[in-house]
């Protein structure tokens, strides 16, 4: 639900003779489409929330805290390098409409924060002095240079707006704001639950369609390798054959000392070949039958049960039964029990709650390491961006890591060698205690076509040899155990 035009009116006349002629001192960007403004008046700081979140648009004071993501968004960044440090001077309803502007003078002249809180289509415009666009919150860029229109009202909307709904406390300085931002606290959370599930379902149907592909492709392998189980046979009896075999011709009848009847049997051979090759080539299908009757049965069989699991999820998502963890992960990444290459469950040690380990570097910088191979997978493939850093040990099965980097910018040498030290720890290098760890853009980095997830091409790598530093480590876990 979101706020009427009679509750804008209410929260602006509460908080605008507070807020006029105030100093913007931070801003903020805690969530993709939200704003907060530290504002500075005499002997106080008033924080003024701005959202343009779909169906959850408003605007009021807030005092709850906001987490904030480690590098600000674009949009922050250009409101801190040209409005951080500008004074408030108004604050003003347009008309009987949810558009509100925030009057205020910066160091390069006049500026118009233009808040249109209409819903799925909400937007925060900055304008010049001609009142020209010079940036939005939800990317418009064919409306940036363009003069300032606002937005048609086609219909009216479906609540009343001639009597606000909210009133608060009397004994609360700010009692409007404050029962708003209770309000939607409430609505946020099930907005949270109503997106997660979204994220959690495309997420399953995306993971069960590559389970079954992979079920698929085994037991495809399975199907080919089975019929190379008697081959040995044909092996043996060319070893004891050897003598009778010349090149150039293409199968061979001997006997089958293998039946008590002793039978004749016919071995096709490759009139390319030599005997010891043909004979060879036999015993070399035979270990592959060998390997996929080892591998492909048990690694279909745990997929099969994954399958299941998946499938009972998404039907509790269908009926409405499904509720997120109790810390709910980033969309798109939700929490698994995946397994690891090797198709097995990984410990309870390692499911940690929220996808990935994580870590903060010497430099502030978040680190992202995989638990295996669907975490490597989803890390590499879903949560980096093309021009962070990615790192893996050369050579020996081990996790992806990635480190979240600014476009444009490297990544500190001491913040490289952090993600190199879990590089090497979270792999086979372990044993050793040292090795060789490639890193190279997220950009050069392909996923290794029908191969096992995890499996990667990389590119433009470069190498750096570690050695543990137990001490470095030490730090990493325990910044990482104090977030």
């Amino acid at each position: 639900m979101m706020l009427t035009a009679s509750d804008l009116a209410l929260v602006l006349a509460e908080m605008t003779p507070v807020l006029r002629n105030g100093w913007i001192q931070k801003i903020q960007q805690p969530r993709p489409r939200t704003i907060v403004l530290d504002i500075r008046v005499p002997g106080q700081t008033h924080r003024l929330l701005l959202s343009c979140e779909p169906d959850i648009s408003r605007l009021h004071l807030t005092t709850r805290p906001h987490l904030n993501p480690p590098t600000p968004p674009p949009f922050c960044q250009f409101l801190r390098a040209h409005i951080q440090g500008a004074r408030l001077d108004e604050i003003r309803q347009i008309g009987n409409d949810r558009i509100v502007e925030l009057q205020i003078t910066s160091k390069e002249g006049p500026r118009t924060i233009v808040c249109e809180l209409t819903g799925k289509k909400a937007n925060l415009l900055v304008l010049n002095v001609e009142r020209h666009v010079l940036r939005d919150l939800a990317h418009q860029r064919d409306r940036v240079g363009q003069p300032y229109a606002s937005p048609v009202r086609t219909a009216a909307p479906p609540f009343c707006e001639t009597q606000a709904r909210f009133t608060g406390v009397a004994d609360h300085p700010f009692p409007v704001s404050e029962a708003i931002e209770a309000f939607y606290e409430t609505q946020e959370g099930h907005v949270a639950v109503d997106h997660a599930k979204i994220a959690r379902f495309r997420f399953l149907k995306k993971t069960l369609k590559k389970e079954l592909r992979l079920i698929e492709a085994w037991r495809g392998d399975l199907a080919k390798a089975l019929t190379y189980r008697g081959y040995a046979r044909y092996g043996e009896l060319l070893k004891a054959n050897l003598s009778s075999i010349t090149k150039g011709i293409d199968r061979i009848t001997v006997t089958d000392y293998f039946d008590e009847c002793l039978p004749e049997v016919t071995i096709p051979l490759d009139p390319m070949k030599s005997a010891h090759s043909n004979m060879d080539e036999y015993f070399r299908k035979h270990r592959k039958y060998l390997t996929a009757e080892r591998e492909l049965i048990p690694r279909s069989e745990r997929a099969e049960q994954e399958v299941k699991r998946l499938q009972q999820e998404l039907q509790d998502i269908e009926q409405g039964i499904w509720t997120p963890p109790a810390t709910p992960p980033a969309p798109g990444h939700a929490k698994t029990q995946p397994r690891s290459k090797s198709g097995q469950r990984s410990s309870a040690n390692d499911q940690q709650r929220g996808p990935f380990r994580r870590f903060t570097s010497t430099d502030g910088l978040p680190i992202f390491v995989g638990r295996n191979a669907r975490e490597n997978d989803e890390l590499t493939f879903g949560l980096a961006k093309s021009e962070d850093l990615w790192l893996h040990a050369r050579g020996a099965p081990g996790s992806h890591v990635v480190v979240r980097l600014e476009k444009g910018t490297d990544p500190p040498p001491e913040t490289l060698r952090d993600a190199a030290t879990l590089a090497l720890i979270y792999s086979d290098l372990k044993k050793s205690g040292k090795g060789e760890v490639i890193y190279t853009r997220r950009k050069w980095v392909k996923k290794a076509k029908g191969q096992a997830l995890g499996a990667v091409i990389v590119t433009q790598e470069k190498s750096l040899h570690i050695s543990l530093d137990k001490t470095r480590l030490d730090v990493l876990k325990n910044r990482r155990s104090q977030e």
